[in-house]
């Protein structure tokens, strides 16, 4: 009898596995011919990828874009009968596709975590070209170490056609590893010790072109980069998101793009929801609600404001790390937030099924005492927040990061509705 659970349950799983694969076949084959672009690497995925879909909204292409923040064709939301990851499986996704074709999109911008890469969710899919933007420590729960994580992302590049385009940040230590060996047209973009658009070498006698840049100015107004004899402006904010900009404009260069229509968008568009969204309040407090969740991008973003506040403003900043996730980088996010914090309030993000205080208690594990002195532990992320705003004055800063654009709470398998900016502009007028 047992035996014969077994065959059925091998028969029925066959049939699964056909009838998934002839359904793919079917989808691939009607979503061909959409020129499909790739972005991957621990931060800056969401940014680099919706600015280019907006560009080439406003160039007048039809476009769609898929990532953290959703799904979107021409403007408009793709609603789905659930919540995705940053990277659909491969039948959704080969689904969304097809609905972007029937929309008439030409172009396809999309994030490509490594998850999906490990998973191998993006297979069998024609990238005309692919982005690497950084690569810090995340998602080590999942990879086990740093070699294999780098391999996860490593295997986009080894997949792109030799047609297609690599464009890879050379600021990055893994940037150049990134592309070599690979088939595609390989490019570097970044702003270190790079002569204008040329070759280099590298030990394997490979050959690169370069996007070189300079940063002329960052602050609370903006970005301006000369690149070439151009000189590009933006709205965003941070020298992270210089390296955003840098490469969409390199992207957009190999796309083929109007790049004069190109810097007249950059210079009025804006970052996607929940990346350094930020106001002032009437009382003179600086609100920012970033998706900052892990080491690198808690740093980058503490250190964006450091740049900006003046001697006497104090930056108040409100945390904490995900349940189920990564334990690993909770006492590195805890001592980058306390160290870089005039406070540090930590608290929940999505504590899943784990207790919201260990958590707590394991960010607090490598902090030395003035750090610690810092830190206040709130786990209800109200209460957290309320409290943010009644240590604030005129002047101060405060910072909602991990959350971003995400409008819930998960705690023991329940998703309640919490938006940080909403949050924040309930108790900061």
């Amino acid at each position: 009898m047992q035996n014969l659970m077994k065959k059925l349950k091998i028969g029925r799983l066959k049939r699964k596995m056909i009838a998934t694969l002839a359904e793919l076949h079917l989808y691939s084959k009607y979503s061909k011919g959409l020129k499909i672009i790739g972005v991957t690497g621990t931060n800056g995925k969401t940014t680099t990828a919706h600015l280019l879909y907006k560009i080439a909204l406003e160039l007048g292409h039809k476009a769609g874009f898929i990532g953290t923040t959703g799904t979107l064709i021409n403007g408009e939301e793709l609603k789905m009968e659930r919540k995705i990851p940053t990277t659909p499986d491969v039948l959704t996704l080969n689904k969304i596709f097809l609905e972007m074709k029937r929309q008439g999109c030409t172009y396809v911008f999309m994030e490509v975590s490594s998850h999906a890469l490990d998973q191998k969710r993006v297979a069998g899919i024609k990238f005309v070209g692919g982005i690497f933007t950084n690569l810090t420590h995340d998602h080590l729960d999942y990879h086990k170490n740093f070699e294999n994580y780098f391999g996860a992302k490593k295997k986009f590049f080894k997949m792109l056609p030799v047609n297609a385009f690599a464009l890879s940040n050379g600021d990055d230590e893994y940037g150049k590893r990134m592309i070599e060996g690979i088939k595609a047209k390989k490019y570097l973009y970044g702003f270190n010790d790079f002569p204008q658009v040329g070759l280099v070498e590298s030990h394997r006698s490979e050959l690169w072109e370069k996007f070189s840049a300079e940063i002329l100015k960052i602050d609370f107004n903006g970005i301006q980069l000369k690149v070439d004899n151009d000189v590009i402006k933006s709205k965003l904010l941070g020298k992270f998101n210089a390296y955003n900009l840098l490469a969409v404009w390199s992207a957009c260069s190999l796309l083929n793009f109007d790049m004069g229509k190109v810097k007249n968008i950059l210079e009025n568009i804006e970052a996607p929801k929940g990346r350094f969204d930020h106001f002032v309040s009437v009382g003179g407090i600086l609100g920012i609600v970033d998706y900052a969740h892990s080491p690198d991008s808690l740093e980058k973003v503490l250190n964006t404001i450091k740049e900006f506040k003046d001697e006497y403003s104090k930056i108040i900043t409100v945390f904490g790390c995900g349940g189920d996730k990564d334990p690993l980088k909770r006492p590195i996010m805890g001592k980058t937030g306390a160290s870089l914090s005039d406070i540090a309030i930590f608290t929940s993000d999505n504590s899943r099924s784990e207790d919201p205080e260990k958590i707590i208690n394991e960010m607090k594990e490598d902090l030395n005492m003035i750090d610690l002195g810092k830190v206040k532990s709130i786990p209800d992320r109200h209460e957290a927040i309320k409290e943010a705003v009644s240590l604030a004055g005129k002047g101060d800063i405060i910072l909602l990061a991990g959350k971003g654009h995400e409008n819930y709470q998960e705690i023991k398998g329940v998703r309640y509705h919490f938006d940080d900016m909403e949050e924040l502009k309930k108790y900061l007028k």
